[in-house]
């Protein structure tokens, strides 16, 4: 672990031209660096103009703002300066070396974020939070990442936590001082192990789906050739991004572009059309390629071509795809069939038989389709959630799940209550893991590292 007493600092913006970037420096000495190399005194609390100036030379190098932190009262929990310059990357530079001339050290990945965990600015996974923020892909990851950060999973954990405390200590109690405290109650052992158990299970219930959105999924448009899967690809991305044009084979190698569906994020893949036959070795590799994105992707488009109906070679394809994997079938040009369809979410599931009609010319059934791609990979399960878990937070709870279920078995059959302290105390250890009240320092590292230096 870094030494909590170096003064670091950071380039805390993108290092490319802009109008402004910033150097953060959190530490000890951060006032004492910014005396040296401000032209006025710096005043905490306000807004404060001047020049930095090279203390060796004497030099201007740059007018900018200074905003001074005292401690605890900053993001880290200790002195804090950030200095706004023009964002010109010569100059930020410049002025960073400046700072570590004179006493700071460059930070490490994600050490500001690190040093507020550790001052208890924050829990660890409101730290977590900061990445998932500044990852988003989608407005609505956004909003339940930045709910993480406000301490919604925080509050839900600590609650919990508090409940099984307050059983623990009542049971420790009672066993310490067997004359003077009567026994715990097994009815209220099992009502509280019981709602900490209906809890956590919700929040589980939920993991896929804060998965999902965490992560993004990937959606492959799959098909024979001519089905209309480019001009699907550009209606769904609104722009003309795929070539399209009735040539059998056009498009020769896999395309894909990032798109939100309801808010999810998803990585959007046009697959070369899938025929054998004689077909020349640019569009065989193609063709090879179509199928190992097929084999990777966790939602498959099955596109057929509505004036023809279905054909046995579109079946062929279909096939291509593990049957555990998600289709919707879609049956392409309802501008030539005129065919329409309410959307209507049925309870067998889009079937080649029942499948999405649309039309990417008139876009006919586009909406339609992104809310069964939702309903498919989420279905109301969003709905429910008001933040985000990740793995980490994941495995906690199922092993908090563990003791709190075996516990809650002893607690029925009235079991001794020190044999049920034990797994309560290992329940509580688990949740501590989530916000970082038991954690080592390798988890810690892995979990900063996978911050950008500045953060």
């Amino acid at each position: 672990m870094e030494n909590m007493f170096d003064t670091i600092c950071a380039i805390a913006t993108p290092l490319s031209a802009g109008s402004i970037g910033v150097i953060r420096i959190s530490g000890e000495k951060s006032f004492k660096i910014i005396e040296k190399i401000f032209d006025r005194t710096v005043k905490p609390g306000i807004i404060n103009h001047g020049w930095i100036i090279d203390n060796k030379t004497g030099q201007k190098l740059d007018e900018v703002i200074v905003l001074p932190f005292k401690n605890p009262k900053s993001f880290t929990g200790e002195d804090v300066v950030e200095i706004q310059t023009h964002g010109s990357p010569v100059i930020i530079r410049e002025i960073l070396n400046l700072v570590l001339e004179n006493g700071a050290k460059l930070a490490s990945r994600g050490e500001f974020t690190k040093r507020a965990f550790l001052n208890h600015k924050i829990d660890l996974s409101q730290a977590e939070a900061v990445l998932d923020l500044i990852n988003a892909k989608t407005s609505k990851s956004a909003a339940l990442a930045a709910n993480n950060l406000s301490g919604t999973l925080k509050t839900e954990i600590n609650n919990m936590r508090e409940k099984l405390i307050e059983i623990l200590a009542k049971i420790t109690a009672s066993l310490d001082f067997p004359e003077d405290v009567k026994e715990v109650e097994y009815t209220e052992i099992l009502s509280v192990l019981g709602g900490a158990e209906e809890k956590i299970g919700k929040i589980l219930q939920n993991a896929r789906c804060h998965n999902v959105l965490r992560e993004g999924i990937q959606i492959a448009i799959a098909g024979c050739p001519n089905v209309g899967k480019s001009s699907l690809f550009n209606a769904l991305l609104n722009i003309k991004r795929a070539i399209v044009t009735d040539i059998a084979g056009t498009t020769r190698d896999t395309i894909s572009e990032n798109i939100d569906i309801e808010g999810i994020s998803a990585t959007l893949i046009d697959t070369a059309g899938i025929r054998e036959g004689d077909i020349d070795k640019v569009e065989k590799i193609g063709v090879e390629n179509s199928k190992s994105v097929i084999d990777n992707s966790d939602i498959i488009l099955c596109l057929f071509d509505g004036s023809k109906g279905l054909q046995n070679t579109d079946t062929e394809v279909f096939e291509l795809s593990e049957t555990r994997k998600k289709r919707l079938y879609i049956e392409t040009k309802q501008d030539i069939t005129g065919k329409t369809q309410e959307y209507i979410q049925s309870n067998t599931g889009y079937t080649p038989e029942n499948p999405i009609i649309i039309s990417s010319k008139t876009m006919y059934g586009i909406e339609n389709l992104k809310k069964a791609v939702f309903n498919e990979i989420l279905g109301s399960n969003i709905e429910n959630s008001s933040f985000l878990t990740n793995q980490r937070h994941q495995e906690a709870l199922r092993k908090a799940l563990s003791h709190i279920k075996i516990a809650k078995s002893a607690a029925e059959i009235e079991e001794l209550q020190d044999l049920i302290s034990i797994d309560i105390k290992s329940a509580l250890l688990a949740l501590g893991e989530i916000s970082g009240e038991v954690v080592n320092d390798e988890v810690l590292d892995r979990i900063f590292d996978s911050f950008c230096i500045g953060k």
